[in-house]
């Protein structure tokens, strides 16, 4: 298991380049991003609305996202170099760029 000092690092790096990413996005299809606390809050009017919320989970080394009534955990990768999906191992980006195709139904590429 990572370390704890490793994965704030781990796990604060990638939140910020996603909320950077994040950004552009959010401007181009009209939601809001918020952070604050380490962890990122995505506030969508429309097309219904809704909203994500992505922090980091110290005690279980994992990034946690709350995303449209489910629960998506992420595990960092020593050989990806990123945070992947407990379950399915699929980058931390590709994940919720998927998301917020089914959030705002269309492609989204982060």
């Amino acid at each position: 298991m990572i370390g704890e000092n490793d994965f704030r690092d781990k796990a604060a790096q990638a939140i910020e380049d996603l909320e950077k990413r994040l950004f552009t996005v959010a401007d181009i299809e009209g939601f809001e991003v918020e952070s604050g606390g380490g962890m990122l809050t995505l506030i969508f009017e429309e097309p219904s609305p809704a909203k994500f919320i992505i922090s980091p989970n110290t005690s279980a080394r994992q990034i946690w996202v709350s995303a449209l009534a489910t629960s998506h955990k992420f595990d960092w990768d020593d050989g990806a170099g990123s945070f992947v999906l407990d379950k399915t191992r699929e980058p931390f980006a590709e994940v919720i760029a998927k998301l917020l195709e089914q959030q705002l139904g269309k492609r989204i590429v982060l």
